[in-house]
C-alpha cells in the first residue's frame, strides 16, 4: 500500500485529504500533519484582528473530517522534508517515509528585510496573531484613559494590498467599540495605511478600484501612497516618498498600534529542501509537482502557476488553493488506479471580492461587477462555499456567514 503524506491542513492540504478519502479505496494510506488540531479560515483573519468576530467562528476541528480508516492525523510541526530520501522530519514524532508527498505548508509574513519590522509591528498570518492584534488594540485604547496620549488611538497598517484594505474596513467598523474603551468619540480613532504602490486594488478595473478608494476615504481612513517604508521603530514608521533620495529627511507616522500586511511568502522549508523557489514558491510542473520530482506535489501558497501568456504567477488565494487540491486528488487517484492522468492543471477564476467592513465590498464574479451591500453578501456566500468544500454542511451550519443584515 502506498503512503501519501500531506504537510499542512490549510485550504489546499485539508481539501486534498477530503477528496482523496472519497477517491481512494485501499490503494494508499494518508498521513496528514498540521501544527494545530484545528483548521482556520485565513480569509477571515482580519475580522478576528479587529475583534468583530470571535476566533472560534473561523476555526473547526480537523479530526472531525478525518476518516481514521484511511487517514492518520498527526498534530506536530514539520521541521524539514527531504525529496532525496523521501522523508519528512517532525519535531515530536518519528520520521515519516512517503511514496507521495503533498506540500501545503502555507505562508508566513514577509518583512523584505526592513529594519525593525519584525520587532516593532504586528503580523497577521494566523489566528493567534490575529487575536494578539485585537488584544493589543484594546489595551492601547484602555491605556488612553490615564494619560490621554493620542498615539494610543492611532492605528497604522503597513501595506495597502488586498489584506490591508480588508483589515482597514474592519477596523473602521470597530471604531465605536474602541472609542467606548478609550472614552472618546469614534472619530478620534485614527487609521492610516502606508503603501509603496502607485495604484491601489490593482486586481480590479478602474471603476471598482476607484469605488473602493472612495469607500476608504468615506470611512476616514488616511492613505499614504508612494511611500517606501525605511524602518519601523516602537510606535513609529519611517518612510520616504517616491522621488526622494537618501539625503531627504524621513517622513514619520506615529501610532500605538502598527500592523504589518505588506506581503507574505511561502514556507521557508521549501527552500531548505533544496527546491528552486522564489519567496517560498516553486514554479510547479503542469501536474503541480516539483519540476524534477513527480512524487512531490506543491500546492497553495508554496506553489507558483503561471497564467497563459502571463508575466506573473496567479496570486495565492483560497480559491486557487482549493482548485489545486481538487486537481491533485484527481491526479493521484488516477496514478494509483493505473488510469490516464488528467490534462495539465489550468485555473479558471470565478472572481474576486474584497470586503471593506461587514456590509461594504467590491468585486468581480462571473463577468459582472458588484459594489456595496450586494458585494458584501456575495463575499459571504463565497466564504460559505469554501467552508462547504472543506467542512461540509455541518460546518456551514455552525460556522457559516449568514450575518447579511444591512
Amino acid at each position: 500500500m502506498k503512503h501519501i503524506v500531506v504537510l499542512g491542513a490549510g485550504y489546499a492540504g485539508l481539501r486534498t485529504v477530503i477528496r482523496l478519502q472519497k477517491l481512494l479505496h485501499g490503494q494508499a494510506h494518508i498521513t496528514l500533519i498540521n501544527q494545530n488540531p484545528y483548521h482556520y479560515q485565513t480569509t477571515a483573519l482580519h475580522e478576528v484582528a479587529a475583534g468583530n468576530i470571535p476566533p472560534e467562528k473561523i476555526c473547526f476541528d480537523i479530526a472531525d473530517l478525518v476518516d481514521p480508516a484511511k487517514t492518520t492525523f498527526i498534530v506536530d510541526r514539520v521541521s524539514s522534508f527531504s525529496p532525496q530520501t523521501r522523508l519528512v522530519h517532525l519535531i515530536d514524532h518519528d520520521d515519516l517515509h512517503y511514496d507521495y508527498c503533498i506540500v501545503a505548508l502555507g505562508f508566513v509574513s514577509e518583512t523584505f528585510g526592513i529594519e525593525g519590522a519584525e520587532e516593532n509591528s504586528l503580523p497577521m498570518t494566523n489566528v493567534r496573531q490575529a487575536m494578539q492584534i485585537n488584544e493589543h488594540i484594546e489595551n492601547q485604547m484602555a491605556a488612553y484613559q490615564p494619560n490621554h496620549d493620542a498615539n494610543h488611538l492611532r492605528i497604522i497598517i503597513c501595506g495597502a494590498g488586498f489584506t490591508g484594505i480588508e483589515l482597514a474596513g474592519e477596523l473602521a467598523d470597530a471604531r465605536p467599540r474602541y472609542a467606548k474603551i478609550a472614552g472618546v468619540e469614534p472619530g478620534q480613532i485614527e487609521i492610516e495605511m502606508i503603501d509603496a504602490s502607485k495604484r491601489l486594488l490593482p486586481m480590479f478595473n478602474d471603476a471598482l478600484a476607484n469605488y473602493g478608494i472612495r469607500l476608504l476615504h468615506q470611512l476616514n481612513i488616511r492613505i499614504t501612497q508612494h511611500a517606501r517604508i525605511n524602518k519601523i521603530q516602537p510606535d513609529l514608521v519611517d518612510y520616504r516618498l517616491d522621488g526622494e533620495d537618501s539625503t531627504t529627511p524621513l517622513h514619520q507616522s506615529q501610532a500605538g498600534t502598527i500592523i504589518w500586511t505588506t506581503g507574505v511568502s511561502g514556507s521557508s522549508l521549501v527552500g531548505q529542501a533544496g527546491l528552486q523557489q522564489r519567496r517560498g514558491r516553486v514554479m510547479v510542473s503542469p501536474h503541480l509537482t516539483a519540476p524534477n520530482d513527480d512524487q512531490l506535489y506543491l500546492i497553495g501558497d508554496v506553489a507558483a502557476v503561471m497564467p497563459p501568456n502571463g508575466k506573473r504567477p496567479y496570486p495565492t488565494t483560497a480559491q486557487i488553493a482549493l482548485s489545486m487540491a481538487n486537481y491533485v486528488a484527481e491526479d493521484l487517484a488516477a496514478r494509483l488506479n493505473n488510469r490516464e492522468r488528467p490534462d495539465a492543471y489550468s485555473y479558471h477564476s470565478q472572481g474576486t471580492v474584497a470586503s471593506i467592513g461587514n456590509t461594504r465590498a467590491l468585486g468581480m464574479a462571473s463577468g459582472h461587477s458588484y459594489m456595496g451591500y450586494p458585494a458584501s453578501v456575495l463575499k459571504k456566500m463565497i466564504m460559505n462555499k469554501s467552508l462547504l468544500e472543506l467542512g461540509g454542511a455541518k460546518q456551514v451550519i455552525h460556522k457559516g456567514r449568514f450575518d447579511l443584515y444591512h
